[in-house]
C-alpha cells in the first residue's frame, strides 16, 4: 500500500493490529460486567422470592377481609410485628435493604415507630450508621424530647419502614426529625402496598425505595403456588381500583381531630359551648356523657349528684320524667354548676323550623330556659337550626347534629350522612359536634363527636341497640365524648361505675392522641 506522503499513516497502519486486541479486550471487559450485573440481579430477585415465600409461611401475610390504617379495607394485610421472632429472616431482610440504596448517602438512620425499629436498629449495627428514635408522644418530664439520640442541625436521615399504604407514617415521622433540625430525604420500605403512598411521599420530598410491592408479591406466592389464581385476580383489582387521596392523607400532618387533645382543640373551636365542654373535659379528666333515662325526677336528681363529679355532661330525656316540675330542672341545674358539667336535652328536633322553635321554646318543658345542649335531626334541613339559633341570641346554646345512629336497622345511609356533614359546617357557630359512630370531621377539630352505646360487656340489647366498649368508641371510633346508660344506672353502685368508665375512657382518650 502506498503511504508515503501522508504523515502518521504507517504508524497508524501498524497499531491496527494492536487496535483490534484492545477492542476484544474491551469487549471482554464489558461482556464480564454485564454477565456480573445479571448474575447480582438475578441473585437479588431470588432473594426477593425466598423473603416473599418466608413472609407467608410465618403467617405475616394474611388473606380476608381487613381495615387499613387509613380506612380502606383490603383483601389482604400484612402483620410484619411478627418478623421480630425470625432473627435469619430479619437479616435477609436487611441485606436487601441495604443493597437496595446506598445508604452512606445518609448520616443517620431512623425506624417508623413501633414495628420498624428493630429494622432500624439491625441497619444501625450493620452500617455503623448511628440511629435516632422518634417518640410517637413527648415526655411529659425530663426532657420532653420528641427525637432520642445525639445528631446535629443539617444531618441527613434515612427512614425505614416496613409497610406503606398512604405514607402518612413516614410524613408524621419526618415532621418530627424536621422539627429538630434533621433533614428528610429517602425512606426505605419492606412492602409498598402501591395504593398511592409513594406518590404522597414524592410531593413532599421523600423519595421511597420499595424491597416488594404487591404486585410483585401476589405473583411470586402465585408462582409458588401458595395462592390461588382467584386470589392473586381479587389483589390485583383491589390494587387497581383503591388509591388513597392525597388530601385525606393530608390530615395526619395538619389538624387531625383523633390526635389533638381537648385543649390543643380550644383555638379551632367557634362555638362557645363547645369550649365550654373541651375546658370541662380537660380540666375534669373526663369524656363520660351519662344517659340519664330515668322516669322519675328524684332519681335523674340523685343520678346526677352520685356522677356529677366524674361527667362532662348529663344527658336526658325530659318528656319521660312522669312527675315533671318546674323546680326539677332549677335543681338539676344548680347540682350541673356545682360539679361542672353540661345539660343536654336529647330532643333530637325533627320538624318544620317553626314547630321546633316552639318545642324548643315553649311548653311545660321550656328546654330552652335550661338545656344547653340539645340533639337534633338534618332530615329536615336548614330551618331546624335556624329556628334554633332565632331563640334568646344572649343565651350559650350548642347542637349536636345527629349524622350516624347506633340502633341496628338504622335507614341513615352514607348520602344522608354526607349531607348531615356539610349541613354542620355551614353552622359552625352552633353546632357543637355531631352524633356518630365512625370517626367523622377528621379535618375539624373545633367540632366533638358524641358517640352512644357504651357498656362494658354487652354487645346489643333486645331492641337493637347495639353497645361497644370504651376503646372501641375513643380509639377507633373516634368518639371525643362517649355515652353511657344502662352501664352507670342500673348498677348497684352508680358512683363507683360513673368512676370505672370515667377511668377507661380518659384512659383510651390518652391512647388516641399518643
Amino acid at each position: 500500500m502506498y503511504t508515503e506522503g501522508i504523515p502518521g499513516l504507517s504508524f497508524f497502519i501498524y497499531l491496527l493490529p494492536c487496535a483490534d486486541a484492545l477492542f476484544t479486550s474491551l469487549y471482554s471487559i464489558v461482556h464480564i460486567i454485564i454477565s456480573f450485573n445479571l448474575r447480582v440481579k438475578v441473585k437479588t430477585l431470588l432473594k426477593m422470592e425466598s423473603l416473599a415465600v418466608e413472609l407467608f409461611k410465618i403467617n405475616a401475610i394474611k388473606f380476608g377481609d381487613y381495615k387499613t390504617k387509613v380506612g380502606l379495607y383490603t383483601p389482604v394485610y400484612f402483620d410484619l410485628r411478627v418478623i421480630i421472632s425470625y432473627p435469619a429472616l430479619m437479616e435477609s431482610l436487611v441485606q436487601l435493604m441495604m443493597e437496595k440504596i446506598d445508604i452512606k448517602n445518609s448520616k443517620l438512620v431512623c425506624g417508623v415507630p413501633y414495628t420498624a425499629l428493630p429494622i432500624a436498629t439491625i441497619i444501625s449495627l450493620k452500617s455503623k450508621l448511628p440511629m435516632v428514635m422518634r417518640r410517637k408522644e413527648a415526655k411529659s418530664y425530663g426532657t420532653k424530647k420528641l427525637i432520642e439520640g445525639v445528631f446535629s442541625d443539617g444531618d441527613s436521615c434515612l427512614i425505614i419502614e416496613d409497610v406503606v399504604t398512604s405514607g402518612s407514617s413516614i410524613l408524621e415521622t419526618v415532621k418530627d426529625l424536621k422539627a429538630s433540625g434533621i433533614v428528610c430525604s429517602d425512606a426505605i420500605v419492606l412492602l409498598d402496598r402501591e395504593q398511592g403512598g409513594k406518590a404522597f411521599l414524592a410531593e413532599n420530598g421523600i423519595i421511597m425505595h420499595s424491597i416488594l410491592t404487591m404486585t410483585e408479591l401476589m405473583r411470586i406466592l402465585f408462582k409458588r403456588g401458595f395462592i390461588t389464581a382467584e386470589i392473586k385476580a381479587t389483589v390485583d383489582d383491589y390494587i387497581a381500583s383503591n388509591k388513597v387521596k392525597s388530601e385525606s392523607v393530608a390530615i395526619s400532618l395538619k389538624e387531625d381531630r383523633l390526635k389533638l387533645s381537648y385543649i390543643d382543640r380550644l383555638q379551632y373551636a367557634k362555638n362557645n359551648v363547645a369550649k365550654d365542654l373541651l375546658s370541662i373535659m380537660a380540666k375534669k379528666q373526663t369524656n363520660l356523657c351519662v344517659a340519664a333515662d330515668l322516669t322519675i325526677a328524684a332519681d335523674v336528681l340523685n343520678l346526677a349528684e352520685q356522677v356529677g363529679p366524674y361527667i362532662c355532661c348529663l344527658k336526658t330525656h325530659i318528656d319521660i320524667i312522669e312527675d315533671f316540675h318546674p323546680n326539677f330542672v332549677r335543681r338539676l341545674q344548680e347540682i350541673a354548676e356545682m360539679y361542672e358539667f353540661i345539660l343536654m336535652e336529647d330532643r333530637k328536633f325533627a320538624d318544620i323550623g317553626k314547630t321546633v322553635q316552639m318545642q324548643y321554646s315553649k311548653g311545660v318543658f321550656n328546654i330552652s330556659s335550661w338545656a344547653t345542649l340539645v340533639t337534633v335531626h338534618s332530615i329536615f334541613g336548614k330551618g331546624v337550626l335556624d329556628a334554633i339559633s332565632e331563640v334568646d341570641l344572649d343565651r350559650r346554646r350548642g347542637v349536636f347534629l345527629l349524622a350516624e345512629a347506633s340502633a341496628s336497622g338504622t335507614l341513615i345511609d352514607e348520602k344522608y350522612t354526607g349531607e348531615t356533614l356539610k349541613i354542620a359546617s355551614e353552622y359552625d357557630d352552633l353546632i357543637v359536634g355531631i352524633v356518630c359512630q365512625s370517626p367523622l370531621f377528621r379535618d375539624k377539630p373545633g367540632f366533638l363527636q358524641l358517640t352512644p352505646g357504651v357498656q362494658v360487656g354487652e354487645t346489643e340489647d333486645n331492641l337493637g341497640q347495639q353497645y361497644n366498649s370504651p376503646e372501641k368508641v375513643i380509639v377507633e371510633k373516634g368518639g371525643d365524648i362517649a355515652v353511657v346508660g344502662r352501664g352507670i344506672t342500673q348498677s348497684q353502685d352508680m358512683r363507683n361505675e360513673a368512676k370505672k368508665y370515667k377511668d377507661l375512657l380518659w384512659a383510651a382518650y390518652l391512647k388516641r392522641i399518643s
